[in-house]
């Protein structure tokens, strides 16, 4: 027994010195890398793994903020080059594609000082969207590995959540920063498994069954402990909200002291300008066609609010707006079965779809509608919850995640409503009629739209570029 006790002693510590050997000669062949690709000693090379770096979404807002804020710096006189990793493909004008979206879609341009280059990593290893969580992360460790052979900056900044790719960035001696919008296991999924609760991400079939319900949670709990010790090799890190913070904080041991909050870059500004009188009896809803979104929920709670209140049928003008993005077939599928939903409520004529419209026709929307309306269950912050209260709609989210935790604080020394948040159907039923009950334009919606949008200045453009710059500063 003892021969077998020492055997295995000396493996383990053979173990250990063939891990930090490899360790070693990772750190060696990407320094030799960083030599050769970042030529440039007192240059700070700053590279953003943000692989859809060409979407129109609130992750890619913050990654093109955070790039202008970056520029601000590099005006200021602090030399930094921004790389951004990218799965598109390489083509001579796909500079010149993107900063026209990013100006369209974002109002954003940059300082001409600024260096901006793009490593075209689209041969590297796919990420299938149906995976595991662990499958998933071996995926985007393995592109990140790709990424990083073809030019190894001096800080490394995840902007999209993938956190795994941390252990890639430490091999190669970057200093590691992220922005998280959203934990990718938090206490909420594992509280949602143990009680056996079905969700868009935990299936009846599986919740159904004591047995897949305990080795999920097994599973899941087993995934929480890695991501917790990975995600802790962050030099800085910044959460979009206190419900982010509070996750992060209890997964990331390690790194609670380098945790931030930064709240995303909202378009508050120009949606200010839109009048908060004359508003119609619209009710709007933004968001992909996404399971997650529930919008099941919403069409269901329209519909109860009018058969309860026959009255507002007899108006003959009171809508719900469905408006939002079709990426694949499976969103085309759920708005079709929310068409079949609405219809066999009675509602159709009254529920309409806005399927993949630019901004501008969303803005002129933004403008007739009195009531917003947001039913994701634990939204990590809700840029379009901001953008809805912004534009002077009445607005209803989730009583979870950031919409309770930031939004919708109460305003002033009088602590006054600025919106409503309702979990149950019932609930979203009463806080629409009460939005419309007095009129869209009464003067209690009035007053409530003042203040709202008064709050929501919180979260503008102008307050993330200051809050970015301030915790990037001290780490450059």
């Amino acid at each position: 027994m003892e021969s077998l006790g020492g055997a295995f002693k000396l493996g383990g510590t053979m173990l250990i010195i063939v891990v930090f050997a490899c360790a070693y000669l990772c750190r060696i062949y990407f320094s030799s890398i960083r030599k050769s690709t970042c030529p440039e000693k007192s240059e700070i090379v700053i590279g953003f793994f943000h692989p859809h770096c060409f979407g129109g979404g609130g992750g890619e807002r913050v990654l093109w903020k955070a790039v202008k804020a970056l520029g601000d710096l590099r005006d200021a006189g602090i030399k930094i080059k921004v790389v951004i990793y990218t799965i598109d493909g390489k083509r001579d004008s796909y500079k010149k594609e993107i900063f026209h979206h990013v100006k369209e879609r974002f109002a954003t341009e940059f300082s001409q000082s600024l260096p901006i280059m793009f490593v075209h990593i689209g041969n590297g290893p796919k990420i299938p969207k149906k995976m595991s969580l662990i499958a998933q992360s071996v995926e985007t460790v393995k592109l990140a590995w790709y990424a990083l052979r073809q030019l190894n900056p001096h800080i490394y900044i995840d902007t999209t959540g993938c956190a795994f790719t941390f252990l890639v960035a430490k091999l190669a001696g970057c200093k590691i920063m992220c922005y998280v919008h959203y934990p990718t296991i938090s206490t909420d999924m594992l509280r949602l498994v143990w009680e056996r609760r079905p969700s868009y991400n935990n299936s009846s079939i599986i919740s159904k069954n004591p047995l897949t319900s305990y080795l999920k949670l097994v599973y899941y709990i087993i995934f929480a402990i890695a991501y917790g010790f990975i995600g802790s090799l962050s030099d800085l890190v910044m959460v979009n909200s206190s419900w982010t913070h509070g996750h992060i904080y209890f997964l990331w041991v390690f790194a609670r002291r380098r945790t931030r909050i930064v709240y995303p870059p909202c378009d508050t500004k120009s949606l200010q300008n839109l009048s908060l009188t004359n508003r119609e009896h619209k009710i709007l809803s933004i968001g992909q066609f996404r399971p997650e979104k529930n919008h099941t929920l919403q069409v269901k709670a329209f519909a109860k609010m009018m058969a309860d209140h026959p009255e507002l049928s007899k108006k003959g003008d009171v809508e719900l707006l469905l408006v939002g993005g079709c990426r694949d077939e499976g969103d085309e599928s759920r708005v079709n079965e929310l068409k079949g939903l609405a219809s066999s409520l009675g509602v159709s004529k009254s529920v309409h779809f806005v399927l993949n419209q630019p901004y501008p026709v969303l803005k002129q929307i933004f403008g007739q509608a009195s009531v917003g309306i947001h039913t994701m269950w634990n939204e990590h912050f809700g840029i379009g919850v901001v953008e809805m209260v912004a534009a002077g709609l009445i607005t209803i989210a989730h009583n979870s995640g950031g919409p309770k935790s930031d939004i919708f604080l109460p305003y002033g020394k009088d602590k006054l409503k600025t919106g409503y948040l309702a979990s149950l159907e019932e609930e979203y039923a009463d806080a629409m009629y009460n939005a419309l009950r007095d009129g869209p334009n009464c003067d209690e919606n009035i007053a409530i739209r003042k203040r709202a949008r008064k709050s929501a200045q919180r979260f503008s453009d102008e307050v993330f570029n200051t809050s970015f710059k301030e915790v990037m500063l001290p780490n450059l």
